[in-house]
């Protein structure tokens, strides 16, 4: 990969990095209700079993998006170490199987798609296909 199109995902993934960072700190406050207090003395507790239901899936809704938005800040932040390595764009499928950089290389549209990607597309079905 050449050195500009290495500067290209890192900005592309610097900025991905902050925006989740930014949402998971949101969503974490929305499901633990940080931002449901407002300062009157108004409880703001369900009185009834159907809005305390809504509360719970809300809750825990809200938890689920922040964990798979925590997953993908794990996968930006491997990325971003592969960049510094030199191994960025390089399927990991393709290169434990000793394939040459250039055949283990993942197409730029994909890299442009999902920027912490780790494998070519073909290793991608085989993976779930296969559940490696």
């Amino acid at each position: 990969m050449k050195k500009q199109e290495a500067v290209e995902f890192r900005d592309l993934l610097e900025e991905m990095r902050y925006r989740l960072r930014g949402d998971v700190s949101q969503l974490t406050k929305e499901a633990l209700g940080a931002d449901r207090h407002d300062g009157g003395s108004e409880s703001k507790s369900p009185t009834h079993m159907a809005e305390l239901g809504s509360d719970t899936f809300e809750q825990d809704f809200s938890l689920s998006l922040a964990a798979n938005e925590q997953e993908t800040l794990t996968e930006v932040a491997a990325a971003l170490q592969r960049i510094k390595d030199g191994t960025f764009g390089l399927c990991e499928i393709c290169t434990k199987e000793g394939k040459s950089p250039a055949q283990s290389a993942i197409p730029k549209p994909r890299l442009r798609a999902i920027p912490y990607c780790r494998t070519c597309v073909d290793c991608a079905r085989k993976k779930e296909n296969v559940g490696i």
